[in-house]
């Protein structure tokens, strides 16, 4: 039987989670941590108060919300015991956007309820990566992990039991050891504008906006510029949104939803109609784009996919490697 010497909990007064909510974390973590075991028993509510400096009204709470989890049972005058595992899940992405959004809930739905995840964003910044993957050694079962191209970024990993690391995405970086769920943002960029050349040739140019300020892999750029030479398209990058000159006949391609904004308002104070005065393809899928102006065109991954394989990921512990499929999806924008 596990004692409370074996778990020690002291609630925060100044934190603004409430003290109910401290506790229930408090137990989650004991359990993936294995200082509790399934069958094992909590501490008694007289127990916790007592040790702990916390009302009933708080303990039951607290184990009220870990029964409605299935994370423990009660059973009548002999306590409460704990049902079953734990997984908790480090999830780790650059930052949160509509398309991640699709991502994130594919991922979380087809989880079991006993698998707790754990939501970080390290915005591209190699110090809050290196702090936030430090702190989370040892603390969770999997980590799943988009990854950015710094160099120092695979010596962080380095840190992790590599069997626990799935990299997302962006397969930069990563081990041999690491299981890989990504897109591939060269060739099948080619292929995908190559399926809407029929399409891209109505226009007299077509040109990328590749912001300067984008952190989008540089190989989309490479292989939009393969695909232009090879069909004799004239055709331009821009860096600067604001230099952009939206003009009628030209088709324009951005992998910044901010820079396709930039592009839609400059149509709309030319009263320019897209898919017949200019052509519009945007990256990245997101709910609202099926929507916008009649439809934007779309090179995409299929996020939904992808967040299904990270579940699997995490359910069997299978290693895998896999290259999620993109492709154009035709709207009215071209």
């Amino acid at each position: 039987m596990i004692r409370m010497k074996a778990f020690q909990f002291t609630p925060d007064s100044n934190s603004p989670i409430p003290k109910f909510q401290q506790l229930i974390q408090a137990f989650q973590d004991a359990i993936s941590q294995k200082i509790f075991q399934p069958g094992d028993v909590l501490p008694s509510v007289n127990e916790m108060c007592r040790e702990c400096s916390l009302s009933r009204d708080t303990v039951f709470k607290a184990y009220a919300e870990l029964k409605k989890r299935n994370v423990i049972e009660s059973v009548p005058n002999k306590g409460y015991f704990v049902s079953g595992e734990i997984t908790r899940v480090f999830l780790f992405l650059d930052t949160f956007k509509a398309y991640k959004e699709v991502l994130y809930d594919s991922f979380r739905k087809r989880l079991a309820d006993n698998v707790i995840v754990d939501l970080h964003f390290h915005h591209y910044n190699i110090d809050v990566f290196k702090s936030q993957i430090r702190e989370s050694v040892g603390k969770y079962s999997k980590y799943i992990i988009m990854n950015f191209d710094h160099p120092k970024v695979a010596a962080c990993l380095k840190q992790l039991d590599p069997k626990n690391v799935m990299i997302i995405d962006w397969n930069i970086k990563a081990d041999d050891q690491h299981s890989q769920i990504f897109q591939d943002f060269g060739e099948s960029v080619l292929t995908s504008l190559q399926s809407g050349l029929e399409e891209i040739k109505k226009y007299k140019e077509f040109s990328m906006i590749y912001p300067d300020y984008t952190y989008h892999p540089y190989d989309t750029v490479e292989f939009f510029l393969r695909f232009c030479k090879q069909n004799k398209i004239k055709h331009s990058i821009y860096t600067d949104i604001d230099s952009i000159e939206v003009k009628k006949g030209a088709a324009y391609f951005s992998v910044s939803d901010r820079a396709m904004a930039k592009i839609l308002d400059k149509a709309r104070e030319k009263n320019l109609e897209f898919g017949v005065d200019i052509g519009l393809v945007s990256y990245n899928e997101t709910p609202m784009k099926k929507y916008i102006d009649k439809g934007i065109t779309v090179i995409s991954t299929d996020f939904d996919l992808m967040g299904k394989k990270v579940a699997e990921f995490v359910t069997t512990s299978e290693r895998v490697y896999y290259c999620v499929p993109t492709q154009l999806v035709m709207r009215k924008s071209l």
